[in-house]
C-alpha cells in the first residue's frame, strides 16, 4: 500500500474518564424535513456539507442565557437536575463555552477546523469558529458560543451537536491562487453554462404550467448526476452524493 492509499488518522484521546460522545454528522435535519416535499435535500451541495465530518454532542442538557452584560456572571446557566452542565461562563461578553473532554491529534501537516454544526441554525446564540494546530499541540481547547441578544433563556438537549470537527490540510489555501476572468475567455465552459441556464429558466417557467413535465419531475438533477447540460459531462469523475464517514473507534 502507497504512502497516498494509507488511510488518515484522526485521534481523540479522552481525558480520564469524561464522556465523549462523537459520531460522523449525518446528512439530516429537523428544518429539512420540514421543507414542503422535503425539497431541501434536493441540494445536493447542501447534503455533503452536512455530513462533512464529526459532531460532539452534549452529554446533558440545560438552559442557559445572557443578561446583555460583559462580566462572566452575566451568562446564567441551569444544568438539567440530577447533571452538571457541559458549559460554563469564562470569557464574559455574552460567550458560552465548551470545554471538550479530549485531546485530538491530526496528522503531521494537518489542522482540525472546530466550529459549529453544519446547517443547524440556533435562535438567539451563534457558533463561533477555530482551526487549531492539533499536529503537536499537547493541550485542548474550548466550543465556544457568543449569545446575539440579551434577555434569551435558550436550552441545550442533552445529544445535542454542540461542535463540528475535520481535519484540514495547513498551508493548502495559501497555496491556492485565485483569479477573476471574463466567461468570454472559456468559450466551451460559456456554451456550456448558456445551455444551462436556458435549460434552467425553461424547466423554472414550466414547473408553473400544470401537468407539465416539469412538475412531473420537480426538480433538475443535472449536478445531482454529476452531468453537463450538452452531455459531454455524463459523470463527472470523483463526483459523490454521499459522505460516509467512519465513526470514532475506541482503542484501549
Amino acid at each position: 500500500m502507497s504512502e497516498e492509499d494509507k488511510p488518515g488518522e484522526l485521534t481523540a484521546f479522552v481525558i480520564d474518564e469524561n464522556p465523549l460522545i462523537v459520531r460522523p454528522a449525518p446528512l439530516e435535519r429537523e428544518w429539512m424535513h420540514a421543507t414542503h416535499d422535503r425539497f431541501a435535500y434536493r441540494c445536493l451541495p447542501l447534503n455533503i456539507a452536512n455530513a462533512h465530518g464529526w459532531e460532539l454532542l452534549a452529554p446533558s442538557g440545560f438552559a442557559a442565557g445572557w443578561t446583555g452584560q460583559p462580566t462572566i456572571e452575566a451568562v446564567v446557566i441551569q444544568p438539567d437536575p440530577g447533571t452538571a452542565a457541559p458549559a460554563i461562563s469564562h470569557f464574559g461578553h455574552g460567550i458560552l463555552t465548551f470545554h471538550l473532554p479530549a485531546l485530538f491529534r491530526t496528522e503531521p501537516g494537518y489542522d482540525l477546523m472546530v466550529q459549529g454544526p453544519i446547517n443547524r441554525p440556533k435562535d438567539g446564540i451563534y457558533a463561533l469558529s477555530g482551526v487549531v494546530e492539533t499536529d503537536w499541540m499537547p493541550f485542548s481547547f474550548t466550543m465556544n458560543w457568543v449569545f446575539t441578544r440579551p434577555g434569551v433563556l435558550l436550552r441545550f438537549e442533552k445529544n445535542e451537536p454542540i461542535c463540528h470537527i475535520f481535519p484540514v490540510k495547513r498551508g493548502e489555501l495559501e497555496r491556492i491562487q485565485p483569479r477573476a476572468r471574463p466567461l468570454s475567455d472559456d468559450p466551451v465552459l460559456k456554451a456550456e453554462y448558456e445551455a444551462w441556464s436556458a435549460s434552467r429558466n425553461s424547466f423554472n417557467s414550466d414547473l408553473k404550467t400544470p401537468g407539465s413535465a416539469a412538475q412531473a419531475k420537480k426538480w433538475q438533477k443535472i449536478y445531482l448526476h454529476g452531468a453537463t447540460e450538452s452531455g459531454a459531462v455524463e459523470a463527472a469523475e470523483d463526483h459523490r452524493t454521499k459522505l460516509r464517514l467512519k465513526p470514532f473507534k475506541r482503542v484501549d
